[in-house]
Parts: structure tokens; sequence; C-alpha cells
């Protein structure tokens, strides 16, 4: 039986009418076993992207302003979760929050106790994997964190305010979006 047929037949009944495929076979085939989007693809990427870059760009520009970089790696990263899959444990602000400065806090104390080397730097991001476990403050692009306090040294006098308030946008910006979408996926799950 193949699902591709317009009709199938059953036993004793008429024909049950099959919509056409979607996508041709070889798009199928790479789609994997990756469930469904629960909401039309495209309407839930174009809002999910819109308001990712929306913050992102906000960053940018309150970088702009301080003359300091706001936008991070790690924090486009977190973006991508906050926006993309609100619901995880990942996106709930505590861990968006609490975990970029508690891998910070890791970097800055490998930092002072080992140096500014890769190796550190790789060190500190498997113990502040570890840290978050402890504190419950999943949130995997914070160990990112980690790396970027190793091998660029900020000031921690900017970079933590910095940090704190990128992570504090992205947050309010996925609450605000989710509150303005009917049906979308609440968001957040839970605050603390």
């Amino acid at each position: 039986m193949s699902v591709d047929t317009s009709t199938e037949r059953t036993a004793g009944r008429p024909p049950v009418q099959r919509p056409p495929a979607l996508r041709p076979p070889a798009l199928r085939a790479l789609a994997g076993r990756a469930p469904a989007p629960v909401a039309p693809a495209g309407a839930t990427a174009l809002v999910s992207g819109g308001v990712a870059a929306a913050a992102l760009l906000a960053l940018v520009g309150i970088g702009a302003l301080l003359r300091e970089p706001v936008l991070i790696p790690p924090i486009a990263a977190s973006a991508a979760i906050v926006y993309g899959v609100p619901a995880l444990p990942l996106a709930q602000p505590r861990s968006v929050v609490a975990g970029h400065l508690l891998c910070a806090a890791v970097g800055y104390l490998a930092l002072v106790l080992l140096g500014g080397a890769p190796w550190v730097a790789a060190l500190g991001a498997g113990v502040a994997v570890g840290a978050m476990t402890l504190a419950r403050t999943p949130h995997s692009p914070a160990a990112a964190t980690t790396v970027v306090v190793v091998l660029q040294s900020p000031d921690p006098r900017w970079f933590l305010p910095l940090l704190t308030g990128a992570a504090v946008v992205l947050v309010l910006a996925g609450t605000a979006a989710a509150r303005a979408r009917p049906g979308a996926v609440r968001y957040p799950v839970y605050w603390w």
C-alpha cells in the first residue's frame, strides 16, 4: 500500500480520498521521524524568526548606543531556544537568565584560577554544564558563555550587566510574543 496514492480501497467501503503529498518523496525521507509541527509550520517559523530577529536587532541597537557588544553568540543561540521551542525547560526564564549568569561566574572563576587557554575554556564549559544541572537551570547556550568569558576575558563590571540585560530582553520579547498571538504556546511555562 502506498501513501502517495490519491485513493485507497478498503474492504467493503468506497475509496477513501487522500490529500496529495505536500512534499516530494526525497524531502519526506529527509524529514525522518521528527514530529510534525503542531501549528502551520510556515506561520510558526515566520513568527519565531521575526521575534528573534527583532529582539536581536534591539540588542544590536543597545550595543551601538553603549558602544559595547551586547549581542554575543550564546545570546543568539538562546533566542533560537526561547522563540523556537518555548515550552522546553531550557527556554524558561530561570534557565535563560540564571544559566547565563552561573556560566559566566564559572568562566570567571576558571579564568582566575587557570588562565585564558582553550583547554581552560573547554574544562570550564564542562564544569558549567554540571553546575547548571545542580542548580536546575539547564540552558545549553549558557555553556558557551563560559567559553566567551575564558577566551575573551571581558571586564565583569560591564559584561555581567549587559549579559543579564540581554537575557532579560529575550525573555520579555518571548513573553510579549506569546501573549500577542492567540493560540501560541504559553511562554513562560514558569518563571522561577
